[in-house]
């Protein structure tokens, strides 16, 4: 297991009973989930490897869950991972003689180079400053064709937005070990091949901005469906996304490149974001979207969106029009006053055009509810035939089920349904929310 790997299960064991425990561990887990990437890049620049700047910066977290309780959480959290990371990445150059040995190494540009922070105090001014193209050099790099196809958006999941490699692993659908090993082939890759950390230009650009966009999508689905844990919603995860899909979108504007679905993934996610507010109640509980407060619904972003999904050519294809096609079915919801007033037919036929396009079960899955709240929960139900040998570990295909029974009138089958999604559940509101559902019958 790797530093980073172990770190991440670290960042919640700062003891409660030391003075400013608290404190601390939410001080170092708000600096993981924003600034990870931004101190990564950083750090990659600096010493050109991958591996050696991951493990220096998650061995910097791993002292400050240690220091920090005790010292106080410093004014600078950033700048001091940042610098305490570096002086790491340097100790482990002179133990190991790294530095005497030829090693592959990222290839940056000379005066890039020429340019790296050299000093604590310049980095601590660094911290203040911009540096989305750092990040966006990340992100590019991982989604480098050389790489495993299976493994570049996953990198740039683990590397840009530091999202665990368990939760990565539930997101692409695989055993956890079979993901830490595909991020481990996909680092050792980059440093063998000499991966050049830069910011490619044209065809090279265009050619990885859709691996791109499948990263920051997938990150935005880890903050608003953990996959473990007790939080509703991890927004400062989904904004993170939206951040660097903002960064991606400034980038390809400045190039001169057409960027749809960089565009379409940012009005999908602006819209689903802007209901972060309403999604849970003062209890902490969720709230499904027929309860929320419409009223906390954040109209800024509802209409940058909308506007975002407007601005689209017509005659989109591939991924930009899956994408489309889903900010379309988000629209529609984020628009309506009132349940009631809800487009249900619409969006089922939304649905249907995307499930044609990827042929996805989880597609199939959210048109059945669609089909469901036009049609009755029969015409649902049937659509559910056949999901449950490609969704086999799903909590969500029997808890739909056991609402469209419910609904139907077959309780028995119902609470029979709610409890196999119970058994499969592994997130503490949403379980909560289901055995709650299960009681009611």
């Amino acid at each position: 297991m790797s530093a980073a790997e172990t770190t991440e299960e670290q960042l919640s064991e700062v003891a409660p009973e030391v003075p400013g425990a608290a404190e601390a561990a939410a001080a170092v887990e708000r600096v993981w989930r924003e600034d990870w990437g931004r101190l990564l890049a950083l750090l990659v620049a600096r010493f050109r490897d991958v591996d050696l700047a991951e493990d220096g910066l998650a061995d910097a977290f791993e002292a400050a869950t240690r220091t920090w309780p005790a010292d106080g959480v410093p004014s600078n959290p950033a700048a001091w991972l940042l610098t305490s990371a570096r002086r790491r990445v340097l100790d482990r150059l002179r133990s190991a003689d790294v530095a005497r040995r030829k090693m592959p190494l990222l290839v940056v540009d000379h005066l890039r180079h020429e340019q790296t922070v050299h000093t604590e105090e310049l980095e601590e001014q660094v911290i203040g400053e911009e540096v989305g193209d750092d990040e966006l050099r990340l992100l590019l790099l991982a989604c480098h064709p050389a790489l495993a196809p299976e493994s570049q958006a996953a990198l740039a999941l683990r590397l840009v937005l530091g999202v665990p490699t368990a939760e990565i692993a539930r997101l692409f659908l695989v055993p956890e070990p079979t993901m830490a090993a595909r991020l481990t082939r996909a680092k050792k890759k980059i440093a063998t091949a000499g991966l050049p950390f830069t910011l490619p230009d044209g065809d090279a650009l265009a050619a990885r901005v859709d691996v791109a966009t499948q990263a920051i999508y997938l990150s935005f689905t880890a903050g608003y469906a953990p996959g473990f844990g007790d939080a509703v919603v991890r927004a400062d995860l989904a904004g993170e996304a939206i951040r660097l899909a903002r960064l991606l979108a400034g980038l390809l504007q400045r190039r001169g490149a057409a960027a749809p679905s960089v565009r379409a993934l940012l009005a999908l996610m602006l819209l689903q974001h802007s209901r972060r507010d309403a999604r849970v109640d003062a209890a902490g509980d969720l709230v499904l979207l027929a309860d929320q407060d419409r009223s906390r619904w954040r109209t800024d972003e509802i209409e940058e969106g909308v506007a975002l999904l407007a601005s689209l050519p017509s005659g989109l294809t591939g991924r930009a029009e899956e994408l489309r096609l889903q900010a379309v079915i988000a629209a529609r919801h984020a628009t309506s006053p009132h349940p009631d007033a809800t487009d249900w037919g619409a969006i089922a036929g939304d649905y249907a055009r995307l499930e044609r396009i990827t042929g996805s079960p989880v597609v199939r899955l959210n048109r059945a509810v669609a089909v469901a709240e036009a049609d009755g929960p029969h015409a649902g139900l049937a659509l559910l035939e056949g999901l449950d040998e490609l969704l086999p570990a799903s909590h969500r295909l029997p808890a739909v089920r056991g609402e469209l029974l419910a609904r139907a009138g077959d309780v028995e089958a119902a609470r029979a349904a709610f409890a196999l999604a119970i058994e499969r559940c592994r997130h503490e509101a949403e379980l909560a929310h289901l055995r709650r559902r299960l009681a009611s019958l």
